[in-house]
């Protein structure tokens, strides 16, 4: 068991898994994250549950999946109707604050936090709303985003993003001076701090750009025509996000670096915070986990976002450091967002409810010491350019994307890490696609939960008036804006 001891939680946005100097990535300027693990554990097969924001950060916080908690998009957000960890930790007498961005509703529901600083939520306290109309005639072309991942690309004035990552970073340090000034008391405290890089756009500092030689960023694969995979899913969604026929290679290096670039900017914040904390005298009796929400994608099978279950999508670091928690340790065992429910409330020393016993994830604490289990990872999508709902299974080194009226994908992971060869689409992956659905089967019916994301998501439509009211209200929304700015204007 381990010591009661604080949490410092930092949760970046759009972090793709690979893009860390200590998951092996020589070409990243990751010193701050890099430094953590090596004083800490890695688990290098992390994985978020949805690969979006808001159906994200909801397991992040009541440790469900999307189909349990039935927060589908990025319109239906955490409500303060659903237990969270930062309830639980509150009711045990921790001290909960929170900082940035979190993307649930509103900062006026009991989300948990016994302080909640400069949250940003969803728009309005509706969010994206297009997400809705996904699967149906009415779903539009998203061109917007297209024009977000391309042209706002390249050298410019930090971002309105990056300047509030900036305002998160001073709020935390006053946080931590403030906390130190009134020491005292035998509970420990949760201070959990959420960044919104390395979301777009990736327009970026020189200083920053420089690190990134464009004949030295990881270059994506499979972008080029010929080459791609051409599943009918991931047609449906480049169709979705306006992608045009082909791109050029500048422009996808161009985009890689600059998306580095804001990872960079992410983990000199995280570095800003950490001196702060040993400077408040709190470094040996706190740890500090970073994760992200979701991953993101480059340009890998000629996709450029996210909205997808291949391994730069859902993948995403898990780092933690400090007490009990061995220096150099690798963790291979599958974990997911649902785990840190149960890891970080026992770190805390606060005892499982008999409504927690029923969630689906399990502590990491003995993964960290050294007993790992044999571990599925499960995620799901049911949001913006998706027809219908997707599942992910990995057992071992074999991963199943399940489409649900579409053919299933398999890839081997050992073999094929950047999923380049589909098993199935090749003739040789029919029985283990079976096999894997099996397993999959065990955890959620695909074709009930699909048609409960869709059956929500057209009710709440209908409640908003519907699509035509729904495309007029949301039509040019691209972005969630920092507090206090219009979603209208960034």
């Amino acid at each position: 068991m381990p010591r009661p001891a604080n949490l410092l939680m930092f949760v970046g946005e759009s972090h793709n898994r690979a893009l860390v100097g200590a998951y092996g990535n020589e070409a990243m300027h990751t010193p701050v994250l890099d430094g953590l693990a090596s004083r800490g554990a890695l688990f290098r097969n992390s994985y978020c549950t949805s690969p979006i924001c808001v159906p994200s950060r909801a397991s992040l916080a009541t440790g469900l999946y999307p189909h349990q908690s039935r927060y589908w998009e990025n319109s239906l957000a955490l409500d303060g109707c659903t237990a969270t960890w930062m309830k639980r930790a509150r009711q045990a007498g921790v001290e909960v604050a929170g900082i940035g961005k979190f993307h649930f509703r509103n900062s006026e529901d009991d989300n948990g936090f016994s302080e909640e600083i400069a949250g940003m939520h969803i728009a309005e306290g509706v969010g994206e709303l297009i997400g809705l109309l996904r699967g149906s005639d009415e779903e539009p072309v998203r061109g917007g985003l297209w024009d977000l991942y391309t042209r706002r690309t390249g050298v410019g004035e930090e971002t309105a993003y990056q300047a509030y990552d900036r305002k998160i970073t001073g709020h935390t340090i006053d946080w931590l001076k403030a906390r130190a000034a009134r020491r005292g008391g035998d509970r420990p405290w949760a201070l959990c701090v959420h960044y919104v890089s390395a979301h777009a756009p990736y327009t970026v500092p020189q200083e920053l750009f420089d690190l990134y030689p464009l004949d030295r960023v990881p270059m994506a694969v499979q972008f080029r025509p010929g080459d791609r995979p051409e599943h009918p899913a991931v047609r449906h969604l480049r169709h979705i996000l306006g992608q045009p026929d082909a791109i050029e290679e500048d422009l996808l290096r161009r985009l890689a670096a600059c998306y580095c670039a804001t990872i960079t900017h992410l983990d000199r914040q995280i570095g800003v915070v950490l001196a702060a904390l040993a400077e408040a005298g709190f470094a040996d009796s706190t740890r500090v986990i970073y994760t992200a929400d979701h991953g993101y994608s480059h340009g890998n099978h000629f996709i450029l976002g996210l909205f997808n279950l291949y391994e730069h999508s859902v993948g995403v670091p898990l780092i933690m450091a400090g007490p009990d928690i061995p220096a150099g340790r690798r963790v291979g065992q599958i974990a997911s967002h649902v785990d840190l429910f149960p890891t970080l409330l026992e770190g805390l020393g606060v005892a499982p409810t008999d409504d927690d016993r029923g969630l689906p994830g399990i502590s990491l604490w003995p993964a960290l010491a050294g007993r790992e289990a044999e571990r599925l990872g499960f995620a799901e999508y049911h949001a913006l350019g998706s027809r219908n709902g997707a599942f992910m299974l990995r057992e071992g080194n074999d991963k199943l994307i399940y489409h649900v009226g579409m053919p299933a994908q398999v890839f081997d992971l050992a073999k094929d890490p950047q999923e380049t060869r589909d098993l199935v689409a090749e003739g040789s992956g029919h029985g283990r696609a079976v096999e894997l659905e099996r397993r999959l089967r065990t955890i959620v019916d695909p074709e009930a939960a699909d048609r409960q994301a869709k059956a929500d998501q057209r009710a709440r439509a209908a409640e908003l008036g519907g699509a035509a009211a729904i495309l007029e209200r949301r039509g040019g929304f691209v972005y969630s804006p920092p507090p206090g700015e219009d979603w209208r204007k960034i």
